[in-house]
């Protein structure tokens, strides 16, 4: 075994004067004994044996040590047996530090490996095992028998040590020979080591560290002292070399003082963290209705941002490279893989999120509160309740008013009335909430509308533009109080085309609230005292045939439409309504909006107001070509699939193909969506005698903003609408057969389905013969919500 090592005496490494003998450090380890024997003790006892001044700096270590330093006693008493033994260190060049740490000479040459040599590698990057060489592998690498007995190729960049004076070393005695040694390994014995050399400013090589504090460089103790020198990080730092020829000088007293206060610190985190892996672990195992609640995680301010690291990875939204490695180690200390459903399911297990979490309002930064000033303007409207067009409006109260909508509407922007005039003329107007006689352009209640955009409608909860009171309260058609309103009143030619109509400020009494189920049945009863209901579904039929004669497409369908009254339940109850667009009072609702939409945008274009006037061109095919599919679903279905986007113009009205009109605004829902509430703005400026507010190109700029925020209001609806239909599915019994009906074929036997007790679209394989606008029947055999998935089978009778 070549080596190689300081070109400083060699048997007197740090002699500082004659030393009395010391021979308790002179036993070997040939059969590999246990050194706790003496440990530091006698280190110690001869340490404070010297008639010296000390001082001490943290725990148990000594500043300085005067006469007969515990070093020098080693290095004269191992002088003797060297030279009787004709001790010679053999060397191919040789390494010098001198006191100043400064480096001397050349570096060692590497040792030569051989079979049988015992050698330490790095297996990858977090294991370091011993091993026996067995025989080359190639010209560089070399096949190695480990501690685990397990037989590999290693390359030379791997190997981190060779143990010396070891030849030939028996296989099975490895894990012995890391035992010992495990048991040897005590950091006090550096640490006085450091103590010793850093008052003579003195480097150590491996060896001369395993004599100074063994009293002996056997191949245990060398392993022994690379071992604490290799895992130490306050008191040495390497100058040069690798494994046995590294060499280390002692840190100045002032950085290992700060090491150890960065380990003091990095102490208190570790068990911080610790204490929070605990609490995870404990909330995990209790019973749903005791959990610690969501508040209680926001208590203090370091578990407080464990949480939201944890929060931001199940989202994947992490700020920062430190909040992703935060949330990896949390679940890698939970056992658990480093995904984003593990943080979303160790969240849900704590209790900090509901099962049923809607992550889209956490990922897409839904807002679902309103600002603090936002609330405060609000309240401020309403307690001065001052209507800027009360001079101006007409008295509507003597109209019978219905306003139709969903059972749980909590804003209604419209209402309904109607006549037939003596002429055999109908006479309908559509009587529109007027926020606009509250709110103001540039407004904070305005600024809050338009980031928000639109009202957000969920199964699970309602996230209204404006704050809710003022919605409610100051805007909302209510029924039997005055209510402002702006009026479109229309008189109809009898093909359904408009005569006449009018613009106006208005007051009216809402007469009744339906929803679309009650005014469907008062329909079909044809009740003598609801004539001017029967009216308005007259208007809405003449409407409807006049709409189709310009080329309107009927796009109607079955839709779902799901309430979850209580959805932080781990078992939520689920409300169900499927709605069919073809519905009695749907049709007549429908009817009355276009109707609205058509005649304001003919009242811009007449007085040349700037208005989102909205259009679709329609499809270059044919509706004969569909003339073959079934009317209802599988038509509309098809027909959908061809249709163009919309369009918008902010100068003069465009044709909307689709809804066969000559031009449409939406002007119906302005507490519900912002596009509506500008339309107002600028028509109410004109009712007034005033300037527009917003030029046609400050329209297009707010337009734009206004669509960016409606289609993440979409798409966070549709997707909470099918995860909760999923969910719905889920719970459905194995044995439950579901009516599907047959949209289309999507790929030789799959085809698209719309199951009709649900209103929801999904897709499977059919069996040969079954046609499009088949009614096949289905079972559910898997649904997963959280995953999107849904897997349906064909009940073939």
């Amino acid at each position: 075994m070549m080596m190689a090592t300081r070109a400083v005496n060699c048997s007197c490494l740090l002699r500082s004067g004659p030393s009395p003998p010391l021979p308790s450090f002179r036993y070997g380890f040939p059969q590999l004994r246990p050194l706790r024997r003496w440990r530091c003790a006698e280190f110690r006892v001869r340490a404070l044996s010297f008639q010296s001044e000390q001082h001490f700096h943290g725990k148990g270590r000594f500043c300085s040590c005067s006469v007969h330093s515990l070093v020098d006693s080693v290095i004269e008493k191992l002088e003797a047996p060297r030279k009787r033994k004709g001790f010679r260190i053999r060397v191919i060049n040789r390494l010098g530090v001198v006191s100043n740490g400064e480096l001397l000479g050349d570096k060692p040459v590497k040792q030569e490996l051989k079979e049988g040599l015992l050698v330490e590698f790095k297996k990858d990057t977090e294991r370091v095992l011993l091993a026996v060489a067995q025989k080359p592998d190639g010209k560089k690498n070399w096949m190695v028998y480990d501690q685990n007995g397990v037989t590999s190729s290693i390359k030379p960049q791997q190997i981190t040590f060779i143990v010396p004076g070891v030849e030939n070393f028996d296989l099975n005695q490895i894990s012995e020979f890391i035992r010992r040694a495990q048991e040897n390994l005590d950091p006090a014995l550096l640490e006085f080591a450091w103590i010793e050399l850093l008052e003579k400013t003195k480097s150590v090589t491996v060896e001369e560290l395993a004599e100074m504090i063994f009293g002996i460089a056997e191949p245990l103790e060398s392993y022994c002292a690379h071992l604490l020198l290799s895992r130490d990080e306050i008191y040495f730092s390497k100058l040069e070399g690798k494994g046995l020829y590294s060499v280390f000088m002692p840190r100045p007293t002032a950085q290992v003082d700060e090491i150890l206060q960065q380990k003091l610190v990095k102490e208190a985190a570790e068990k911080e963290f610790q204490d929070f892996i605990q609490l995870l672990t404990s909330s995990k195992a209790l019973p749903l209705q005791i959990k610690p609640p969501k508040i209680s995680w926001m208590a203090e301010e370091r578990i407080w941002c464990h949480i939201k690291s944890l929060e931001a990875y199940a989202i994947d939204a992490c700020m920062d490279d430190e909040q992703k490695r935060t949330a990896g180690m949390i679940l890698k200390a939970m056992g658990l893989a480093k995904t984003a459903s593990s943080a979303l399911n160790l969240l849900i297990d704590i209790g900090y999120f509901p099962v049923h979490v809607n992550l889209d309002i956490l990922k897409l930064n839904i807002r679902t509160n309103h600002t603090a000033e936002a609330v405060t303007a609000a309240e401020s409207l309403l307690s001065e309740c001052c209507d800027i067009d009360k001079m101006d409006r007409k008295d509507l109260t003597h109209l019978k008013v219905y306003a139709i909508d969903v059972d749980e509407a909590d804003e209604l922007d419209d209402a309904l009335s109607a006549t037939r005039l003596q002429d055999g003329r109908i006479k309908v107007w559509i009587h529109v909430a007027d926020p606009t006689c509250l709110v103001q352009p540039g407004s904070i209640i305005d600024k809050e509308a338009m980031r928000r955009g639109t009202t957000v409608f969920l199964p699970t909860a309602t996230y209204p533009m404006f704050p809710e009171k003022l919605a409610m309260e100051g805007m909302s058609l209510q029924q039997g109080k005055l209510c402002n309103a702006v009026t479109v009143s229309v008189v109809l030619r009898c093909d359904g085309s408009i005569s006449e109509y009018s613009v106006d400020n208005t007051i009216i009494k809402p007469t009744y609230m339906l929803t679309y189920e009650s005014a469907s049945e008062l329909l079909r009863l044809n009740l003598e005292e609801e004539a001017e209901l029967r009216i308005l579904y007259e208007a809405a039929t003449q409407r409807l045939r006049w709409r189709r004669w310009n080329g309107a497409f009927d796009t109607s369908n079955l839709e779902a439409r799901i309430k979850v009254p209580n959805p932080d339940d781990p078992e939520p109850q689920i409300n169900l309504y499927v709605e069919n667009q073809a519905d009695p009072a749907m049709r007549l609702v429908t009817e009355m909006m276009l109707l609205c939409g058509e005649a304001i945008a003919t009242f811009g274009s007449v007085n040349n107001i700037p208005l989102p006037y909205r259009g679709q061109p329609q499809s270059n095919i044919d509706l004969s070509a569909f003339s073959y599919l079934p009317e209802g679903p599988v038509r509309s279905t098809a027909i959908c699939k061809v249709m163009r986007a919309a369009e918008l113009d902010f100068n003069n009205p465009i044709r909307h193909g689709v809804l066969g009109i000559p031009g449409y605004v939406q002007f119906t829902s302005p507490i519900r969506r912002y596009i509506d509430l500008l339309a107002h703005y600028q028509v109410k400026a004109f009712l007034r005698g005033d300037t527009p507010p917003f030029s046609a190109g400050q329209l297009e700029g707010v337009a734009s903003i206004f669509n960016m925020h409606f289609r993440l209001a979409k798409k966070i609806s549709s997707s909470s609408l099918r995860y909760w239909t999923l969910e719905y599915l889920r719970r459905q019994p194995k044995e439950k057969k579901l009516r599907a009906l047959v949209l289309r074929f999507i790929k030789d036997r799959i085809a698209a389905l719309l199951l009709m007790e649900v209103g929801f679209q999904a897709s499977t394989w059919v069996s040969v013969g079954v046609q499009v606008g088949d009614e096949i029947e289905v079972r559910v055999e898997e649904a997963h919500p959280r995953d999107d998935l849904l897997s349906l089978k064909e009940v073939i009778n």
